[in-house]
């Protein structure tokens, strides 16, 4: 990634990273409410029915390797299903999904009754932690967007707190990080992440530490990165990904409006969003979230894939993935959101923007069990060059 040398940044700026010039690298193999607006007020606490650090416990399974930090997404096309959702009606359930923070998007709009975060890399349980930490602290987007990077938040908040998120931008852009409020965000966080109740070694701990100096200090201009290979230029920053649109132009991320991020908040605060370990084609976690949905007489809404299918597909794994995927609880609206990236650019696909490098599509879980079942997924282009809906 670029920035990574920033060395006089590092020893001034973000005192919590372990050494300067660290790279982003993944290191471990290893209540403060808002007011919530009314119509978040049904939401059940998970605490009725069991802790959140046992749910975690009893959804997930060993981590895996993955060649990325993935800090954030590398996808600018994500809100790009939006409409589609819309259309087919895709509301409430359960969601599941893979990697960071683009899953608030999709859960700010969908309105689900929980979230379920999956991903081989037990470091994107860490960084989930991270982000429920900052949630609690947070009462606002500002406030959020203050304790990831490092800089302190506008004086008057309550007239930031329908801004625009351009302006929220804007304002970061050109506010320097601070050493003092790090520091002391920083200790907040660590006593937050420690009273989840999700048992961390000392290597984990500096993880977050470490996820979190990443954003300090590079600020909004952070991009993924993966493991021994330059930086892609055409990776979105995470400036971008905050302003990116729709298929109708409308800014969607869950930054975008106070009603979507205090949606978001409300789950957190709530232990509704629960970050997973597992493989989907593993033995046990994708199989557990099937029980626990079923247990709670629902049916998962949308299951986020990213690219994931794309190396199942390479190490043959994909049989095993499509078997699991078809036990989760489902209805004629549920759906899988993937995203493709070909060559060039992506513009290889039909449902491609241009400008951007990814595609994002639907299929509904009907479909896709059909073909499956149909023997048709021969290749990664024949899932995602048919049956997708209309955007």
């Amino acid at each position: 990634m670029a920035g990574r040398t920033r060395r006089v940044a590092c020893l001034l700026v973000v005192p919590v990273l372990v050494a300067c010039g660290m790279t982003r690298r993944s290191v471990s193999r290893a209540d403060e409410s808002v007011r919530a607006a009314p119509s978040l007020t049904r939401l059940p606490s998970i605490a009725r029915e069991t802790t959140f650090a046992r749910l975690v416990e009893r959804l997930s399974e060993p981590g895996g390797f993955f060649d990325s930090d993935n800090l954030i997404s590398n996808e600018t096309s994500y809100l790009h299903v939006l409409d589609a959702m819309h259309r087919v009606g895709v509301r409430g359930g359960v969601y599941v999904g893979v990697g960071p923070d683009q899953n608030f998007s999709y859960i700010a709009d969908i309105r689900p009754s929980m979230a379920l975060i999956i991903d081989i890399r037990r470091d994107n349980l860490l960084e989930h932690l991270l982000f429920k930490a900052m949630f609690a602290m947070s009462h606002d987007r500002a406030e959020y967007l203050s304790v990831l990077l490092g800089r302190p938040a506008p004086r008057d908040r309550a007239a930031w707190r329908d801004r625009s998120i351009q302006d929220l931008v804007d304002y970061f852009d050109h506010t320097p990080a601070d050493s003092g409020y790090v520091h002391s965000t920083q200790r907040e966080l660590d006593a937050r992440i420690s009273r989840f109740g999700i048992v961390l070694s000392p290597v984990e701990v500096e993880t977050i530490r470490r996820v979190r100096g990443a954003f300090v200090v590079d600020s909004l201009g952070i991009r993924y990165s993966s493991l021994g290979r330059a930086p892609r230029p055409y990776h979105p920053t995470y400036r971008q990904l905050l302003l990116e649109q729709d298929r109708s132009g409308h800014q969607a991320n869950f930054l975008a409006r106070d009603d979507a991020f205090q949606f978001v908040k409300s789950m957190e605060d709530r232990n509704l969003i629960v970050p997973v370990v597992g493989n989907v084609a593993g033995d046990k976690a994708l199989l557990e979230i099937a029980r626990f949905v079923t247990e709670r007489g629902e049916v998962v809404s949308a299951f986020y894939l990213s690219n994931v299918e794309q190396y199942l597909m390479r190490d043959g794994s994909f049989t095993k993935f499509a078997q699991n995927l078809k036990q989760l609880p489902r209805n004629q609206r549920s759906v899988i959101i993937r995203s493709f990236f070909g060559a060039p650019f992506g513009s290889g696909h039909p449902l491609n923007v241009p400008g951007h490098t990814s595609t994002s599509m639907l299929q509904t879980f009907d479909s896709f069990v059909k073909e499956y079942e149909a023997g048709t997924l021969r290749s990664y282009f024949d899932l995602v060059g048919r049956n997708y809906l209309d955007p």
